[in-house]
């Protein structure tokens, strides 16, 4: 069967509404013999009649009515899928798949969704919401579930590159703190470097944590080898451990950790930091309202993170 022409389907079922040749025409705007031509196309595909002849009038046969109820059901989707495309299309309308990292929740993200919206022309603009470690954000990125992710940067997935899949653009930088028992020895200082871990249990961030990178890479650069008592991937979950004494860990200063149950002392190197990035397929068409968000995002986080150099 040859591919049906859309406009024949279109013809049909005007002319199944209206049974009546010339009315069916005119509602076309189209030629009687046009029309005709294309009721004919379209019953040569099929094999069928579709019309038979009622005194002056057509009527649908059988196979005709039953044929209309998917013509009638396809149309009706297609129409549906063009009409969610002009709303994906409008820059007003639109809807955006956001992904981020567990700590990007307490302050990054929400302020930027929420000064976003503040702005009359993009309240409509909805917004789905997720949260995973870095790995399987940007896994989801790739495969088109999400719009844009906000993470720490990566370039290999089992094992292979994916830089030249993603656009990354630098945000907002979190600072690193050592976070331990209360009762704990090192607890007395509000600062510390890294040597002076030392052999204390230690917390890790598990391996497929965005973090977990940046970690190692400041153990190595200073000779340090901690003595690492779990690896966990959620950063609530480790100031948990920590509290109950379990062990002490390096997470970003958390706006919400609470310091009446954990003691938190600043790093002094220098590179004690995590960059945080707004990561997008590269070369990859965003709707208006997804394209305008990440503009947004990244002149926002430029202006009052990055220039004003404040952590989150």
């Amino acid at each position: 069967m040859k591919a049906m022409n859309l406009k024949h389907l279109y013809f049909f079922r005007e002319l199944a509404h209206t049974e009546h040749m010339a009315k069916a025409a005119e509602n076309l705007s189209i030629s009687q013999p046009s029309l005709s031509y294309a009721i004919e196309h379209l019953e040569s595909d099929l094999g069928v009649p579709l019309f038979e002849k009622d005194g002056r009038n057509i009527r649908l046969t059988a196979i005709g009515k039953i044929y209309l109820n998917y013509v009638e059901s396809s149309l009706t989707t297609l129409n549906e899928g063009k009409n969610m495309v002009s709303q994906l299309l409008d820059v007003r309308q639109g809807h955006v798949d956001v992904g981020f990292t567990y700590t990007l929740g307490q302050e990054l993200v929400p302020e930027l969704i929420t000064t976003f919206q503040k702005d009359v022309e993009n309240k409509s603009i909805s917004f789905n919401f997720y949260q995973n470690n870095t790995e399987e954000l940007v896994k989801k990125l790739i495969s088109e579930e999400y719009d844009v992710v906000f993470s720490s940067y990566i370039e290999q997935l089992n094992n292979e590159s994916i830089k030249k899949k993603l656009a990354y653009v630098p945000v907002a930088k979190q600072e690193l703190v050592l976070v331990t028992p209360k009762n704990h020895p090192l607890a007395k200082y509000s600062s510390i470097s890294l040597n002076q871990l030392g052999n204390y249990p230690f917390i890790n961030f598990s391996k497929n944590s965005g973090i977990r990178p940046l970690i190692d890479k400041l153990f190595q650069n200073n000779n340090i080898h901690p003595n690492v008592k779990a690896e966990i991937e959620e950063d609530h979950t480790i100031v948990g451990f920590v509290q109950h004494g379990y062990g002490i860990a390096l997470i970003p200063h958390l706006s919400q950790l609470n310091t009446n149950l954990v003691h938190i002392a600043h790093i002094r190197e220098s590179e004690a930091f995590n960059m945080i990035y707004l990561i997008s397929k590269a070369d990859h068409f965003l709707p208006p309202s997804t394209a305008k968000f990440k503009s947004f995002a990244i002149n926002y986080c430029d202006k009052y993170f990055k220039k004003e150099q404040r952590y989150i």
